[in-house]
Order: structure tokens, then C-alpha cells, then sequence
């Protein structure tokens, strides 16, 4: 079993460009020309440019979409690669609470996009 999760974007074509070409996300499945479906390697990310211009759900008490990453190295290597391509939220560090190595950047919509390493406990 896996899991698709849809959000809302406001313009599909740079939704693409950002989690196909920048992040490198495929895309698993096209419907029509408003709706992408991206393969994150656990689950699936549905982004839609809905025609009722639906708002995204991002912001401050929006949506986080974390993809977790083998290795803090890993993690390291994946900030090394996007930090120039991608507006970046929060520079690697080790999260005050949870046992989490992340970091964060924001897509074009804003929503929070998240690379870590969940420590092995």
C-alpha cells in the first residue's frame, strides 16, 4: 500500500520545473495538463492547478512536505546541490526536539519542502 497526497498550486508548470528539474522528483503520472503526480520514493505528491483557483496551503500554518534521506551526509550533500537553486528556509542543523538532521527550502508556492535524516533510535 502507499499513499498519494493532492495539494493545490497556483501554477503548475513552475511546480513541475521545481520538483522535477530542480529537486528531481519523477513524475509518475500526468492527468491532463493541470495535475502532476510525483514519485517520492515512499509515497506520491499530487500537485493540481485547480480551475476553481484554489489557494494553495502553504504559509505559516501551512503544509511541510519532508523527504527523509539515508544519511546526515546525505542530507549535507542534498543542501550542497540546491542551496543555490532553491530559496532556502533553513540551513542544515539538528532540530532542537524530534531527532532530526534537516533542512528546509520553499517551493514556488511557498510550501515548506524538507530534506532529513530521522536519527536511528
Amino acid at each position: 500500500m502507499s499513499s498519494v497526497v493532492f495539494l493545490p498550486c497556483s501554477d503548475i508548470e513552475k511546480t513541475i520545473e521545481f520538483y522535477r528539474d530542480t529537486i528531481g522528483l519523477p513524475v509518475f503520472q500526468k492527468q491532463g495538463d493541470s495535475l502532476y503526480i510525483f514519485d517520492t520514493g515512499y509515497g506520491y505528491w499530487g500537485f493540481c492547478q485547480y480551475g476553481d483557483k484554489r489557494r494553495p496551503l502553504s504559509g505559516p500554518q501551512g503544509v511541510c512536505l519532508s523527504l527523509n534521506l539515508d544519511s546526515n551526509e546525505a542530507v549535507l550533500e542534498k543542501y550542497e546541490e540546491l542551496k543555490d537553486r532553491c530559496k532556502v528556509y533553513r540551513e542544515p542543523a539538528e532540530h532542537p526536539v524530534y531527532p532530526v538532521f534537516s533542512f528546509f527550502v520553499l517551493d514556488p508556492d511557498g510550501y515548506l519542502v524538507e530534506f532529513q535524516k530521522i536519527a536511528d533510535i
